[in-house]
């Protein structure tokens, strides 16, 4: 065999691998993982999540994913714990000890410890009839046959299992607590999701100039309304009112349709009923309508229908919104 479908051969075995356990962790999803779920949802105190080695790397991810969609959490490393870092837990404390064999002598002298304390102690393992599965309150069996690894040692299907499982809680508990994008948003202000959570329309149009004519203004003051204030676009305005908006492109129809553009007025060539939308909309709303109708402005106006300004898709772009 050549050593590329070797190589593509074994990719697709880990693969297929993971999936089968993954798929297979459904089974485990019983009454005992609801009462875990419901049991954090209820708790006064945060999670702390625990393990040691690559559990404790799957541990850490689990953590951001909770403090993420709204569950407060916190790692503990399992061999710190013992060392000082057990001051972490606090009376309210939901723990989650996560293992695969669930009989690692870290473990084995840290479950005490947190059995002591009256913390509910849930077991995130492999094993249900361990060390770790007997002394929990609840256990998450995260059973897999088998590790991809070849030589079944290396942690890779067991802690992707850990994840997905870890997952499953997280987001049962934001369903649980009705957590709305707007939730999200709160916890992610920065990049580019961030963005599109809470940037809102008034907040790129207040970087902008607010180009406007009226309807008898001649061409040539429309041309230099556009061009001065740099957005490729003028709204047309009669009684403080949008009554048609004029581009760059409706500029170069007019010189080819006209020779003579001496008499012409900002209504002669406008568009009329332009699209507009509301300024306190999401700028990732207004970037969905440029992209439908193959437009690169839009008119932004308030809940009274006055105009306020123009997103441009610039302004998207350097949001890193598109």
């Amino acid at each position: 065999m050549k050593l590329s479908a070797q190589i593509i051969s074994t990719a697709k075995e880990t693969i297929s691998n993971e999936a089968e356990a993954i798929s297979n962790l459904q089974n485990f999803i019983d009454d005992e993982f609801a009462d875990a779920v419901q049991k954090i949802y209820q708790s006064q105190g945060r999670v702390v999540i625990t393990g040691i080695g690559k559990s404790a790397i799957v541990a850490n991810k689990i953590v951001a994913t909770l403090n993420s969609t709204g569950t407060p959490s916190i790692f503990m490393h399992a061999a710190d714990a013992i060392h000082g870092d057990l001051g972490i837990v606090q009376e309210n404390d939901v723990v989650i000890c996560i293992s695969k064999s669930g009989n690692s002598p870290e473990i084995k002298v840290l479950v005490p410890l947190i059995k002591n304390f009256k913390n509910t102690l849930i077991a995130l393992t492999a094993d249900e009839d361990s060390y770790l599965g007997k002394q929990a309150d609840f256990v998450l069996n995260c059973y897999i046959e088998k590790e991809a690894c070849p030589n079944n040692l290396a942690p890779t299907t067991s802690t992707t299992a850990q994840m997905v499982m870890g997952d499953a809680l997280a987001i049962c508990l934001l369903n649980l607590k009705g957590f709305t994008s707007k939730d999200f948003a709160k916890y992610h202000p920065g990049g580019t999701l961030g963005k599109k959570l809470y940037l809102r329309v008034s907040d790129i149009i207040s970087q902008n100039e607010v180009p406007q004519i009226s309807p008898d203004t001649n061409v040539a003051n429309a041309i230099i309304e556009i061009s001065e204030k740099m957005l490729g676009v003028t709204a047309v305005l009669e009684n403080d009112k949008i009554v048609g908006i004029i581009t760059d492109g409706d500029i170069r129809r007019m010189l080819k349709n006209h020779e003579e553009i001496k008499g012409l007025t900002a209504k002669d060539i406008m568009s009329k009923d332009p699209k507009t939308i509301l300024e306190e909309k999401l700028a990732v709303e207004a970037l969905e309508i440029l992209e439908d109708n193959k437009i690169t402005q839009i008119l932004a106006v308030d809940g009274s229908g006055n105009y306020k300004g123009v997103v441009h898709i610039h302004n998207l772009i350097r949001e890193g919104i598109l």
